[in-house]
């Protein structure tokens, strides 16, 4: 997920001034993952005259499946392993049941904010993107990137997602009036997590955490005993301002602002999400002030003490990626894509604590459909037909268990309790293609199921999640940035040169730096956005009623 945080989240680390909306995909790159971007790239079946099972598809439909078709889509992260045979699988039923075969390819993390609107406006060979609220949506549906939807195309070519898609989710999706996006049907059921590792909570007398700002004692218990371990070991991406944000959200509920598909995505404005009124804040007004002045204060005590990698810019591998090999001392990830580390640990017998990031409250805010969706592109040759192959892919169970899970047999088997197990001689280290791990993140999640390997800790916190997630007061909405995009772009520059520092603690004076950021994103032009951001937020909220 994501969750995913993301979690989030759940998460660009770009969408920096606050990369904590807690909205994010679900997953992102997995360490059974060494391809690169495009290495997922399927090889087709072999083409040939539609089958016979086709040709009653049609009959059946009134859809014209006689020419055979190759689509294209990105989603985000890395190829896994196993990517070329379960696309073979994949292709193998789509040939059969639509006469189509299928190509996917990766956007990395490191790359989305250059690559992602690239590719829309190159304009070819590319049927279909990732897209979420967090991702760029509102952003590419203005630039007209996207191909408009109807309930008509729904109803006729993606039948059984409508057949499930809640009625709010098409409202949701709306830009201008228009829909672009494809939403999940089940939007995730996640929180943002952070994993620790018992023998070293044991050594350090540490009992029981609940947040980030009690790890202290942990993280001097590694820099002392565990040489090779960094206790925080952040990513340039996911990581890099998420033990801010945790620290920030230990005194504000999970703030966050409705959420732009741009960059930065709250752009210096925030709102407590556990707030109805609905308040929107700037960086200078309380509890925003003193929360920042909070985390960056532990965040440069834990900076100085060496417990932060001194160049996490550089860093590519996320904490949760190499966790279970000793070299992070916390993973970072949501409830849904920490599953494979907490199983990975569990082979190499770590025993994992898993602790949940909640406001005070004790909530986490629950997510909208748009958090994980899919968009057709404008471009696209065969829109009707990538719509077909999405609804096999979103709302079948025979096709969710392939592209989520793998191959049957290979990378997974179902046991006489309908649970997930892994074949004879395959662990969670060696499985070519993990859960969670292929972008596949908008697929009718009711039809994933529980996993043997869960730990104890992980199905505790799983058991909890229905009662952490709360309803936010923006759930559903993106904030439309097309009259501020000058300022996005201001807003981003100073991010990356003021903010960033200040989040992972190496800066000379906490409150001179902080100071300085909020001088500059008024300088750039952060009150304008607070304006416009109140004038739509009023609007959803009168509309909500």
């Amino acid at each position: 997920m994501q969750s995913n945080k993301k979690r989030i989240w759940s998460m660009l680390a770009l969408s920096a001034v606050l990369g904590f909306s807690l909205t994010a995909c679900s997953s992102n790159n997995n360490n059974a993952s060494e391809a690169s971007d495009s290495a997922g790239s399927s090889t087709p079946a072999a083409s040939g005259s539609a089958p016979a099972a086709s040709e009653s598809a049609s009959a059946d439909t009134g859809i014209d499946h006689s020419k055979e078709v190759k689509l294209v889509g990105y989603l985000l992260g890395e190829a896994p392993k196993g990517m070329s045979e379960v696309m073979a699988a994949l292709n193998e039923k789509l040939k059969k049941d639509i006469n189509a075969t299928l190509e996917i390819n990766y956007i990395g993390w490191g790359d989305v904010a250059s690559k992602y609107p690239l590719i829309l406006a190159a304009g070819e060979d590319v049927d279909f993107v990732y897209a979420a609220d967090w991702n760029y949506y509102v952003q590419e549906s203005n630039k007209g990137s996207y191909l408009e939807l109807t309930q008509d195309m729904f109803q006729k070519y993606m039948p059984k997602y409508y057949a499930k898609q809640d009625a709010s989710a098409y409202k949701a999706a709306e830009i201008g009036g228009k829909q672009y996006m494809i939403p999940t049907t089940t939007p995730d059921r996640k929180v943002n997590v952070m994993v620790l590792r018992k023998d070293v909570m044991e050594k350090a007398g540490l009992t029981n955490p609940t947040k980030m700002s009690e790890l202290e004692p942990y993280f001097e218990t590694i820099k002392n005993d565990y040489p090779g371990m960094i206790p925080l070991n952040l990513d340039s991406q996911y990581d890099l301002t998420t033990p801010f944000g945790n620290l920030v959200s230990e005194k504000f509920a999970y703030p966050g602002a409705p959420t732009d598909s741009g960059d930065p995505a709250s752009v210096g404005v925030y709102t407590d999400n556990e707030d109805a009124t609905g308040k929107i804040l700037s960086i200078t007004d309380e509890p925003v002030q003193s929360s920042y002045k909070y985390a960056a204060d532990l965040m440069k005590k834990w900076y100085d003490a060496g417990y932060v990698n001194k160049n996490p810019y550089s860093n590519k591998v996320r904490s949760k990626d190499n966790f279970c090999e000793g070299k992070s001392g916390v993973a970072f990830g949501n409830s849904n894509d920490i599953q494979a580390t907490l199983a990975s640990c569990k082979d190499k017998g770590i025993d994992t604590y898993v602790i949940p990031v909640l406001s005070p409250s004790g909530h986490a805010p629950a997510n909208s459909w748009l958090n994980n969706g899919i968009a057709i592109a404008a471009s696209s040759k065969n829109p009707e037909r990538a719509m077909e192959a999405l609804d096999l892919l979103m709302q079948d169970e025979s096709y969710v268990m392939i592209d989520y899970y793998g191959i049957e047999g290979k990378n997974y088997v179902v046991t006489a309790d309908n649970k997930l197990a892994l074949p004879d001689g395959v662990t969670s280290s060696d499985n070519t293609y993990p859960p969670d791990a292929a972008g596949f993140w908008f697929v009718d999640k009711d039809f994933l199921k529980p996993s043997v390997d869960w730990t104890d800790s992980y199905v505790e916190l799983y058991n909890k999640i229905p009662d952490y997630l709360s309803q936010i007061t923006y759930l559903g909405f993106t904030f439309n940035s097309e009259q501020n995009k000058t300022e996005i772009a201001n807003l981003k520059n100073v991010s990356t040169q003021y903010f960033m520092p200040l989040a992972i603690g190496a800066v000379k004076d906490v409150d001179s730096s902080l100071g300085t950021l909020a001088d500059k994103m008024k300088a750039a032009g952060v009150d304008k956005v607070k304006t416009e951001v109140e004038k739509q937020a009023a609007a959803f909220l009168a509309a909500k009623g």
